[in-house]
């Protein structure tokens, strides 16, 4: 058959014209992302390909995701960023640091995951500084875990900069890679191009009965139109005369291509063949590196003519496959032999000093078994890529251990240690797997025992749930006859599990039931670890009372701040801690503790802790009033949600939509929360959002509303911890809907709770008393309230003190006192950002006969959040490249939102920031 003619492009003016669009808003300074959608053939990489050819005046950046590569961690972001290294030197010392140390160039910590997804968009943006760049990602469903978290990073903050990025995508049924992105799904081409292809692609005659059958049977596919037609015989094409393959699914239509390109692949001579499975079995598509390994079995330029003759593969400056789908036929088209053999090939071609980690993996997909010495030099060489590349890759590693692994209790020691890597990666499904070969191999009661309780652990990190306690608690009753010491870890866990289903667990699980079979569980031997000071201050709290439990809760939030604590330990406890300063009150440790905990989550890449650490500390930057902060700490935590498929609620949002007191805002969120937690047994988030609505209605002076939803978020089945802070906001709207009973039993409950010692544990009782007491002694609560709350960093706490004191002496007719309690609030709650209670303070000083204004809608008010966060670090002296990396976007997109600040503010310089904006904390005159 006559070689086929590589046609003109047709047909997709749609999809061309969303490129040239791309193009040209690149060209014109701006960046532009899309990610092209659809199965495979159907035109996907034709596009890139045109993308390529019109993109004059670009510089180009191409790279393809490869199977086989898919658990070697970085491979993506090391041919994408490898040639732009020159520029290295222009980014700042973080971001420089990140890079060499995540490809290999230095031997420091494993850089944050972020640190590293802003040096990678600060990288292409400084090679765009010259010429617009456009980066073309082809097959981007088989790029490593780790490059496809950054690109995705990426792709959502660029915005200033001169660089396009086109990502295209095969997805199964039910997958969405990249979400959030701009989107180009492709279908199949039209009838009239289909057929306008086939005429242009295919020599000599075709029957339209023919031409009409393949053009159905195909759905349009432009690959699946062109390989099907080409494998038919003249008489076939002439007019039928032998049935044409049948492709009714498009999930077949795969199958048969790649089953086509084998026949074509095994037609060719031996070593083309050799070659092209050589080819096929190094992801990185270096052609210095084939051609050592090919040199080793004897290959030449020959076999390399040979397979490029038939369009199949070509190698120059690189390794290219006509398409992904030949990779795949080339690589199958081997028997496991070859495979293997290929494989050890590439091992010995591979650099052991320059590229171990690749040589190791190349060594396991070479073993024809179980192999001791290579499942060790995975394990070794996992924990060494943790170090550069995070859990995220040792996980890939520690996994491949485990397939290696034939001693029954190695295997399954190793299975689980996978397990837990995967599970801090984020990678539940895999985790669940690696379990599941964990509890085939054990060996004893002990190593299934540890299985259930991970299964536990992976429940209660993905999905939360009504079911996860219960399986805790079963594992942890398990290892008491087992292991102690990890029994009582378990029912840590379950503690917390039971913490957060609340009312909504499962038969067994609630709370008080949790904590005293805790309670009851036989005592470690040795010295108390940090886990055992916790287990035994929370579970004490809920059996006993917190008097009874003070002092193992300071023992334990006062070992996580001695940093007497491992980093494995943080990962594991630090949300832990947190409760326990909570418990005690204790508001500067859990200040310490939660910036502690992000930190650390961030330094390890450990995802799954790194989204709790951040909903903490989110929650306490709410607060303490910086809403700015709590914003920017929950686009992080989505970030990573999105990125593992953690589904815990946003609890931290919640909050701060509450007290930031816009309805049309706060009410969805709040209503989705409340159905979607209901519906996963995820009590916890069903309170927040209660109490959350609570501190909205009671800041618009909606008070039966807020007595309404507080109400039932007080509930004696929910974990004190949270009721806590609840009780306030019942006591209030209470004692304003003439409840005064309520409000009291309420008080009486919030009394109990109190630790000694603590300015907002007695500030907010204070503050609560005084709703339900009367005279002097009323003043006497309010002006306690007033001066323990100013002496914390709860300011939206303190501004409702003197709020509502405010309220009260206006109510006892002493006007002027009320104005000083008053303005003090209205000015701290207008700083803060806490509309709705700015503005029921602001209601109270009218009525007081004091002449104030309504804030004005001004420019401030036309700014989006991220501008409000820049123009106040600029103004707190903040460089550009310090704005970047504390927002995670390019210096670039920085000058460009201060470029859109000034216009709008109508400034010219930063100097005049200060003339627009007071410091954080200060408060800024309304009147």
């Amino acid at each position: 058959m006559p070689a086929p003619r590589t046609p003109a492009f047709r047909g997709r003016a749609r999809e061309r014209q969303a490129l040239d669009g791309l193009l040209d808003r690149v060209r014109g300074g701006e960046s532009a992302v899309l990610v092209i959608r659809g199965e495979a053939g159907i035109g996907k990489t034709a596009l890139m390909h045109y993308c390529a050819r019109q993109a004059s005046g670009c510089r180009l950046a191409q790279i393809h995701g490869v199977e086989s590569e898919m658990e070697l961690p970085l491979a993506a972001l090391h041919q994408l960023c490898t040639p732009m290294l020159s520029s290295l030197d222009a980014l700042p010392e973080p971001q420089q640091r990140a890079l060499r140390v995540a490809f290999g160039l230095a031997s420091e910590p494993a850089p944050d995951r972020f640190v590293l997804g802003l040096a990678v968009l600060s990288l292409l943006a400084e090679n765009a500084a010259a010429r617009p760049l456009i980066c073309l990602v082809d097959d981007a469903q088989w790029l490593d875990g780790t490059s496809s978290q950054v690109l995705g990073f990426v792709g959502r903050r660029l915005l200033a900069e001169p660089v396009g990025l086109l990502l295209a995508v095969r997805e199964a049924a039910g997958e969405r890679l990249f979400p959030g992105l701009p989107a180009l799904p492709l279908e199949g081409l039209t009838d009239e191009d289909a057929r306008a292809l086939l005429t242009a692609a295919v020599p000599g005659h075709m029957d339209d009965r023919v031409r009409e059958r393949v053009v159905a049977e195909t759905g349009g596919n432009p690959l699946g139109l062109l390989e099907l037609a080409r494998g038919m015989s003249e008489a076939e094409r002439a007019g039928g005369f032998a049935d044409p393959p049948r492709a009714n699914l498009p999930g077949h239509l795969q199958g048969r291509l790649q089953d086509h390109y084998k026949r074509r692949v095994q037609v060719l001579p031996g070593p083309a063949q050799q070659l092209m499975l050589l080819a096929a079995a190094d992801p990185t598509g270096d052609a210095t590196l084939l051609w050592r390994a090919a040199q080793k079995l004897g290959l030449g330029p020959g076999a390399a003519a040979a397979a490029d003759a038939e369009q199949l593969l070509n190698i120059d400056s690189r390794v290219r496959f006509r398409h992904p789908l030949v990779r795949s036929a080339a690589y199958v088209a081997g028997s496991p032999e070859d495979r293997r053999a290929a494989h050890l090939t590439l091992a010995a071609a591979t650099d052991a000093q320059a590229d171990p980690e690749r040589r190791v993996w190349h060594l396991a997909a070479a073993a024809t078994g179980p192999d001791e010495d290579v499942a060790a030099a995975l394990e070794q060489a996992a924990a060494k890529i943790q170090a550069r590349a995070g859990l995220a890759a040792s996980a890939a590693f520690l996994r491949q251990s485990v397939m290696l692994t034939a001693e029954p209790g190695r295997h399954t020691e190793r299975a689980l240690a996978a397990a837990l890597a995967h599970l801090h990666a984020g990678a539940f499904d895999i985790a669940l797997g690696l379990l599941a070969r964990a509890e085939a191999h054990a060996v004893d009661d002990l190593q299934r025992a540890r299985v259930e309780q991970l299964r536990g652990q992976v429940e209660w990190a993905s999905v939360t749930g009504r079911e996860a306690p219960v399986l805790l608690l079963q594992a942890a009753r398990r290892l008491e006859s087992l292991d102690a010491r990890l029994a009582r870890e378990t029912y840590l866990y379950a503690w917390v599990a039971s913490h957060l289903a609340g009312p909504l667990a499962g038969p067994g699980g609630l709370l008080p039931e949790v904590s005293r079979a805790a309670q009851a569980a036989p005592r470690p031997a040795g010295a108390l670890r940090p886990c055992d000071l916790l287990l035994d201050g929370l579970t004490t709290m809920i059996v006993q009372g917190r008097a009874a439990a003070a002092p193992a809760i300071r023992r334990a939030v006062n070992t996580f701040l001695g940093d007497q604590v491992s980093g494995e330990e943080w990962l594991q406890w630090g949300i832990f801690a947190q409760m326990a300063a909570m418990a005690a009150w204790d508001f500067d440790s859990w200040v310490a503790l939660s910036t502690r905990h992000v930190e650390l989550a961030r330094a390890l890449g450990a995802l799954t802790p790194l989204s709790i650490a951040l909903n903490g500390r989110g929650s306490m930057a709410t607060h303490c009033g910086d809403f700015e902060t709590a914003t920017s700490l929950a686009a992080e935590k989505d970030l990573v949600n999105e990125a593992t498929g953690i589904r815990l609620a946003t609890t931290c949002d919640l909050l701060l939509a509450g007290y930031r007191g816009r309805p049309a805002e706060a009410v969805p969120l709040f209503t989705a929360t409340t159905e979607d937690s209901t519906a996963r047994g995820e009590g916890l988030a069903v309170q927040m959002a209660n109490w959350s609505a609570a501190v909205l209605r009671n800041g618009l002076g909606r008070y039966a509303e807020a007595l309404a939803v507080a109400e039932p978020a007080t509930e004696e089945t929910y974990s004190p911890l949270s009721t806590q802070l609840i009780l306030p906001e019942l006591i209030e709207a209470a004692v304003r809907t003439g409840r005064a009973d309520l409000a009291r039993k309420a008080l009486g409950r919030l009394s109990a709770m109190i630790v000694e010692g603590s300015d907002w544990a007695k500030g907010l009782e204070a503050r609560s008393r005084a709703l339900v007491s009367e005279g002097q002694q009323a003043e006497q609560c309010y002006t306690e309230a007033v001066e323990r709350l100013s002496r914390t960093q709860l300011r939206p706490d303190l501004a409702r003190a003197h709020l509502l004191y405010g309220e009260w002496l206006r109510r006892e007719n002493r006007r002027l006192d009320a104005r000083h309690q008053l303005h003090a609030a209205y000015h701290l709650l207008g700083a803060i950002g806490a509309e709705a209670f700015a503005e029921r303070a602001r209601r109270e000083l009218l009525a007081t006969g004091e002449k104030v204004r309504k804030r004005e809608v001004d420019t401030h008010s036309q700014l989006t959040p991220q501008e409000e966060h820049i123009i106040r670090l600029a103004r707190d002296g903040r460089t550009n490249p310090e704005i970047a990396a504390e927002l995670f976007i390019s210096t670039r997109t920085v000058e460009w939102h201060l470029r859109k600040v000034f216009a709008k503010l109508g400034i010219t310089s930063r100097r005049d920031l200060h003339n627009t904006l007071s410091p954080r904390g200060q408060h800024t005159p309304a009147g």
